[in-house]
């Protein structure tokens, strides 16, 4: 765990933070700019950007302003980054390092402003070092008088009061390099971004989420999820169960078959939550999965990102897959319009480019039998396709906002797929939504 460090508050202080790293940042790149340019080597605002000295100032910056500024990375690089330069996934890739936990003095003012002056007297005993850090809050252990082990959230202060200005200046940050492509439209996700995160600083929302989710799979044999203890929740504290388990990314020495049962859950549970629940958790951080070796359950945390969608986006997103697994091109097309792509003016060479993004998404889809994700070159196959596709600068237009924050999902779940060496008959996993379609 990382030294702590005050969070700044108010919208002030928070500003003048990001304003002496935009700053401080700026000044390097002019000397570092000034100094290539007498040398000969010219000027490149990326490459400035990026220099070491940078990447450290941005790094610890951010990591001691926490919320808005580490989760917007988050929301604009998807996770996968197919679509942005490798200059601007590097610097996102910041945005999403482990924050500094809150000093006890900090720690005791959130919790006596939530809970009030007798916040003691409601456990037994709580730690106040946390056992686990996330962007806006760290986690932390406590014991009920009967023993019971709870998981306390806690929200580091200021961050919903914050979120405006974090969102407006790590977008002004990014700009100074360009690293924005200036033909994308970046206001609808920047607003999204800002929406999306004041209501992941609800914690009370959060709690229903997990709440729900507990109903929606209470008699499902595959998932865990920790109880909730709404007499102990406020809109900055979540308590939960504590619920021992391994992180996925960290499971070992499992058995093949083993690994494949939970990359095979993990997928089933997406088709279950686009196209039955209509309810789905949106971020794929490998940390929000955990695994039970003993009763072989998958445990699910943090339900902030949870989105509701539509019946018409969730049928348009069937028809999407049934056609990908045809390999049904106008299908395709016809599915991504009721999705909300193509409604810009664009050329027909960049809709086939999108079009070839979507089949190579869909190839599990097409292959009989059990797809190899860790033998698979579909990822890189998908980030090439990308990143032609972002060569079209005069063609960047905003993609639908549901549909990043359903294709992060998707992706992240490839991403573990492979990491746990999977193969899945995914076709078997859609089969019963695409035979109940009509």
């Amino acid at each position: 765990m990382a030294a702590s460090r005050s969070v700044p508050t108010s919208r002030l202080s928070r500003f003048a933070k990001l304003g002496s790293l935009a700053g401080g940042v700026a000044t390097n790149m002019l000397i570092a700019g000034t100094k290539s340019t007498l040398t000969g080597n010219g000027w490149n605002n990326k490459d400035l950007l990026l220099q070491p000295k940078n990447i450290e100032k941005l790094a610890h910056q951010l990591a001691h302003l926490r919320g808005a500024a580490m989760k917007l990375g988050q929301l604009l690089s998807m996770d996968a980054g197919e679509l942005l330069s490798p200059e601007l996934t590097q610097l996102l890739s910041l945005l999403r390092a482990d924050a500094n936990p809150m000093p006890h003095n900090q720690l005791i003012k959130v919790l006596k402003t939530e809970w009030g002056d007798d916040w003691l007297n409601r456990f037994s005993h709580i730690e106040l070092r946390p056992f686990a850090a996330a962007s806006i809050g760290q986690v932390h252990l406590a014991h009920q008088e009967n023993g019971q082990k709870l998981a306390v959230k806690i929200q580091y202060p200021g961050i919903a009061q914050s979120v405006n200005s974090d969102v407006d200046n790590v977008i002004a940050l990014l700009n100074i390099a360009r690293l924005i492509p200036k033909e994308l439209d970046i206001l609808p996700l920047v607003n999204e971004a800002k929406a999306q995160l004041l209501a992941e600083a609800d914690y009370e929302r959060e709690a229903y989420y997990l709440k729900k989710y507990g109903e929606l799979l209470a008699h499902n044999p595959h998932f865990k999820v920790p109880n909730v203890y709404i007499n102990h929740n406020t809109k900055r504290i979540l308590a939960m169960e504590h619920v021992q388990a391994t992180p996925i990314e960290a499971l070992q020495n499992l058995p093949q078959e083993e690994q494949n049962n939970i990359a095979t859950h993990l997928i089933d549970l997406f088709f279950k939550e686009m196209f039955a629940f209509k309810l789905i958790q949106t971020d794929p951080n490998f940390a929000n999965f955990h695994y039970q070796t003993q009763s072989k359950q998958i445990v699910l945390f943090d339900f902030g990102a949870t989105r509701e969608i539509s019946s018409k986006l969730s049928k348009a997103y069937l028809a999407l897959f049934i056609a990908g697994s045809e390999n049904d091109r106008a299908g395709v097309l016809n599915a991504a319009r009721e999705i909300g792509y193509f409604k810009d003016a664009l050329i027909d060479s960049y809709k086939n480019h999108v079009i070839d993004l979507f089949l190579m998404a869909c190839e599990p889809l097409r292959t009989k039998g059990e797809f190899d994700f860790k033998n698979s070159q579909l990822a890189t196959h998908i980030k090439n396709a990308g990143l032609e596709l972002s060569a079209q600068s005069q063609q960047w237009h905003t993609p639908p906002v549901d549909a990043l924050f359903i294709h992060r999902k998707l992706a992240g779940l490839y991403l573990i797929a492979a990491k746990l060496n999977a193969k899945i008959d995914v076709t078997a996993l859609i089969k019963p939504y695409s035979e109940n379609r009509f």
